[in-house]
């Protein structure tokens, strides 16, 4: 099963950073569109924070693993920005989740406050 963990902050509830682990084992490894959906997702919206807002977040990457870790203090514009993009992925990867909650959670919790490290 994909366990994706939404960390928010504690002050405001925005996504700070999150954390895909595991493998959905839908399908045979190459024809799981269930993987192959999420990290489209997941790795897709890294992408465009990093291509259209030139932030580039604290990352790690290897098999059935990707964390994201997002910085503190932009200014007001792009955080807003950075925000609807994450709360983009959240909707998505929910929307993979109604449809193949068997293997696929989708998880909020809440921070400890100051910026992530990965």
């Amino acid at each position: 099963m994909i366990k994706v963990i939404i960390t928010r902050r504690a002050s405001d509830e925005t996504i700070e950073s999150f954390s895909v682990k595991g493998h959905a084992d839908f399908a045979e490894s190459g024809k799981d569109i269930v993987c192959a959906g999420v990290s489209a997702v997941t790795v897709g919206t890294i992408n465009a924070v990093e291509e259209l807002l030139g932030i580039a977040p604290d990352t790690e990457m290897k098999s059935g693993w990707l964390t994201a870790c997002f910085p503190d203090g932009l200014p007001q514009e792009q955080e807003e920005k950075l925000q609807l993009l994450l709360e983009a992925m959240v909707v998505t990867l929910k929307s993979i989740e109604q449809s193949y909650g068997s293997y696929i959670t989708v998880k909020n919790k809440l921070g400890k406050g100051g910026r992530q490290t990965c």
